[in-house]
């Protein structure tokens, strides 16, 4: 009997998701993604546009040449999920499914701190970071402020690559002598959940800089005629540009569903990110997974792959009538974007016990091309 799988999301889940399900299902088996961009959008380059060194139409494709795969798009907002019955609801029609996939990422909301998004810029976003470009061509003196608003957030390294990216940029326009560069952010270090030893690299790349670290100020409000910010301990900061990653929080959609666990995020099982409900199953920064340390596996793209390959392996297994035995293991990898032309590169497993064990290998120039031949494998390899 022929089965409908319904992937909800475009972005890096939602299309691994559907295009792995199309080469392992028979034609006979429907493969439905639902998206209401028009565009799929590579974020890791997001900090290359914030550069001007790349345009959107180089890091977007559109979403309706995933049809020429056999699969079939459906545009439109998600307004209700179903879990118990496996049915969405998809600007006002109901669609029902016999699996579903739900990979409808992490909601961007600076609006929830006051005078955030009025005051700075969207270093997540294709239009925060087409407006920081301009911003940064201009920039000749002062203090910029990379502000990580909260935690979690996706993609770890990335306002530190921003930071490191914006202090070259600096240097490359002869202005870095009148401008100051400080990252303020509430976690103890950056990118903590990769263990101490990373996370003291990493402060050491960015120090290293003349870059300003200042850990544990979490942001309440920003002051726009001020231009200030002011933190949970009382403490502010001044600046003449800021660049923000936003609070994330998990759709209002999927709360309604049922769907969200103490963590705040959809519940899953680690090694399937099977819900509880059958057939349905959440991949990427929509989930909360839990580590031995007690803190989450982190909002990262390679997580968000490696997650949807596991689940189209297995619903197309099942489907067939076959063992379902694929298993995500926690193995995970980044590039970092340390400006000069380099980049270094951090792997590892984040579910090994006691702790995650991770490599954080130096910054070279083979890496830093490695990451650019990346970026053009992906859009290539999906699209």
């Amino acid at each position: 009997m022929s089965k409908v799988v319904m992937v909800l999301g475009g972005g890096i889940g939602g299309v691994v998701a559907a295009t792995r399900l199309r080469r392992l299902l028979p034609r006979e088996h429907r493969v439905v993604l639902v998206e209401r961009e028009a565009d799929h959008l590579f974020q890791a380059s997001l900090l290359w546009l914030m550069l001007g060194w790349r345009t959107p139409a180089q890091i977007r494709r559109p979403i309706a040449g995933l049809a020429r795969h056999g699969i079939e798009v459906v545009r439109g907002s998600v307004e209700r999920i179903d879990p118990a019955r496996c049915t969405v609801t998809v600007s006002g029609k109901e669609l029902t499914a016999d699996y579903l996939v739900i990979a409808l990422g992490a909601e961007l909301a600076p609006e929830s701190i006051p005078g955030l998004a009025q005051a700075g810029h969207n270093l997540y976003s294709l239009a925060g970071a087409q407006a920081l470009s301009a911003a940064r061509a201009k920039f000749q003196r002062g203090r910029i402020v990379l502000l990580v608003s909260a935690v979690p957030f996706k993609c770890p390294a990335a306002p530190y690559e921003a930071a490191m990216l914006l202090e070259d940029d600096c240097r490359r326009r002869g202005v870095r002598a009148d401008v100051s560069v400080d990252v303020y952010t509430p976690e103890p270090g950056p990118m903590a959940t990769a263990g101490p030893e990373v996370s003291k690299q990493m402060r050491q790349m960015v120090e290293s800089k003349g870059i300003g670290y200042h850990p544990e100020h979490t942001a309440t409000k920003v002051d726009v005629d001020k231009r200030l910010i002011h933190f949970a301990s009382g403490a502010t900061a001044g600046f003449d540009l800021l660049v923000y990653v936003p609070p994330h929080r998990a759709p209002q959609v999927v709360k309604d569903a049922g769907l969200i666990g103490p963590s705040g995020w959809v519940s899953v099982d680690r090694a399937t990110l099977a819900t509880n409900f059958p057939g349905v199953y959440a991949i990427g920064d929509i989930t909360g997974i839990p580590l031995a340390i007690g803190k989450p596996l982190p909002k990262a793209g390679v997580f968000t792959n490696g997650q949807a390959q596991v689940v189209a392996r297995n619903i197309a297994a099942e489907i067939r009538g076959e063992r379902a035995s694929a298993r995500f293991t926690g193995q995970g990898a980044c590039f970092v974007e340390t400006g000069d032309g380099r980049a270094g590169y951090g792997n590892g497993n984040f579910y090994a016990e006691p702790a995650p064990q991770m490599r954080l290998r130096p910054p070279g120039r083979l890496l830093h091309l490695a990451k650019v031949l990346y970026e053009k494998y992906w859009l290539y390899r999906w699209f």
